[in-house]
């Protein structure tokens, strides 16, 4: 078949071509902005300005869990040979009343509020990501028996690292 005007069939080609691309959409979480020269994320523990015993512990836990669930990169605890450092710091730590009882005037429901500073440092000391005032609440029920008070606590802390670490490994990865 021979094509009588040959610019309209180049701009036909040029639009099915354009076509066949696709549209560049990506599920979510699967590439990474961070430099490619990254293949390893030290991930120290955090540190906790906190009065509130070992709150750190978990929050570092689950951002491992994460790194490893959801990356490609090897995460290791030590600085030695990583090309990427991610520090955080647990500046805050708070539990306060959001409904009270009305028979027995004791709060019903608590949110736990935790805020943190969180850096992404490459090994030549360049800032992948930062984020000074990282702010995570979760809201849980507390029971008005004391048997059962400290069973509610742990669950809506491991909810709070579980959001907290999902959501700093898609900023990492995003660039958010």
């Amino acid at each position: 078949m021979k094509c009588l005007r040959p610019s309209l069939c180049l701009a036909a080609m040029a639009v099915l071509m354009l076509a066949c691309a696709g549209c560049g959409y990506r599920v979510a979480g699967t590439t990474s902005r961070l430099a490619p020269d990254v293949q390893t994320i030290a991930v120290p523990s955090f540190t906790n300005q906190t009065h509130v015993y070992h709150v750190e512990t978990g929050l570092t836990a689950a951002v491992i869990r994460e790194l490893n669930t959801r990356t490609k990169y090897r995460v290791v605890q030590t600085r030695d040979g990583a090309d990427a450092v991610l520090t955080g710091t647990i500046v805050s730590a708070e539990l306060a009343p959001v409904n009270y009882d009305s028979q027995t005037g004791r709060a019903a429901s608590g949110l736990v509020t935790v805020i943190a500073r969180v850096t992404l440092t490459a090994r030549d000391g360049r800032v992948l990501y930062s984020n000074p005032n990282y702010v995570f609440r979760d809201q849980y029920q507390i029971s008005n028996e004391l048997a059962t008070f400290f069973e509610e606590h742990g669950p809506a802390l491991a909810r709070l690292e579980r959001d907290f670490a999902r959501t700093l490994v898609s900023n990492l990865l995003e660039a958010f």
